[in-house]
């Protein structure tokens, strides 16, 4: 019951959106660099913002703090599509989360697995699809070396394996691959829900932006709208794709409403990282070419 507790608040904490405080762990309220820092980004103030997480990276009052602010100094690169640099920053966060293994096991190896998908995540948008596939599986790995892992977690880790190679495989116009690890992806769903339903509750949400994408890359517009109508409203880089796909099907009023709000996100992670920067630069185009 203690583990599940734990993972649920590190669940929460590593999926929600974070606003323009910056991202927070578990040492504390955020730093007020970060939260200046996330401001910049959000502006598109990269390189300015870069400067002030590096003072929040040596001014850390200790090895957490320095995580956390490493942790913001990697999405700042994710605003820039750099999937390099935010994979060293992220790999920063892991090597930290490694010397808590002994004494936080459940958390440290959960946290490294996170850190690796969330690089994972910054590459695929990038289209490094080959160090992104990577990553997922080095989250992977590293998630599943926890000591004593519950079925339901490591039904957790192989869900977002499959549901990441189902994505990637669907940008390498690999249909027949993509379909397959959906279906891999639900059936590990379909493990969760036996070994824990409140854990299997809370990631049954993502399966439709997982369909909707495989879709869109796939070329079935029609079914990536519906699928992707289904997921998380909320979600900047689901609110950016819905906007890609009425722009396939010809419906430029609707992908201009979606961008809209895809391009007001104030958070700072991986959707938003993609969705910001690319919403506001396709409105951009958009309006200098009804000008012409």
């Amino acid at each position: 019951m203690a583990q599940t507790s734990v993972f649920a608040v590190a669940l929460i904490f590593a999926t929600s959106l974070v606003s323009a405080q910056g991202p927070q762990g578990p040492g504390g309220p955020p730093n007020p660099l970060i939260r200046q820092g996330t401001q910049l980004d959000i502006e598109g103030k990269y390189a300015e913002a870069r400067q002030v997480f590096q003072q929040a990276i040596d001014a850390g009052a200790n090895p957490l703090a320095k995580a956390n602010a490493e942790r913001a100094m990697a999405m700042s690169w994710a605003f820039e599509g750099n999937c390099k640099k935010t994979t060293e920053y992220e790999n920063l966060v892991i090597d930290y989360w490694k010397t808590q293994e002994k004494d936080d096991p459940s958390h440290a190896f959960y946290q490294e697995g996170e850190m690796a998908d969330e690089a994972a995540r910054v590459c695929t948008d990038s289209g490094d699809l080959t160090a992104a596939l990577d990553l997922y599986k080095q989250g992977h790995e590293l998630g599943l070396k926890e000591p004593g892992i519950s079925a339901a977690r490591k039904a957790l880790w192989d869900y977002r394996l499959h549901s990441a190679e189902a994505r990637i495989s669907s940008r390498r116009n690999q249909k027949a691959e993509a379909e397959h690890h959906l279906a891999m992806a639900k059936a590990a769903l379909d493990q969760m829900k036996d070994a824990d339903a409140s854990l299997y509750d809370q990631q049954k949400s993502f399966v439709p932006y997982t369909e909707g994408y495989v879709a869109f890359y796939t070329e079935d517009y029609k079914s990536a709208l519906a699928d992707l109508q289904q997921a998380n409203q909320r979600d900047p880089f689901i609110q950016c794709l819905i906007g890609m796909t009425y722009e396939k099907l010809g419906e430029a009023a609707k992908a201009k409403e979606a961008l809209e709000k895809a391009s007001h996100t104030t958070a700072h992670n991986p959707p938003a990282a993609f969705a910001r920067p690319f919403a506001v630069k396709k409105l951009g185009t958009a309006s200098s070419g009804s000008q012409n």
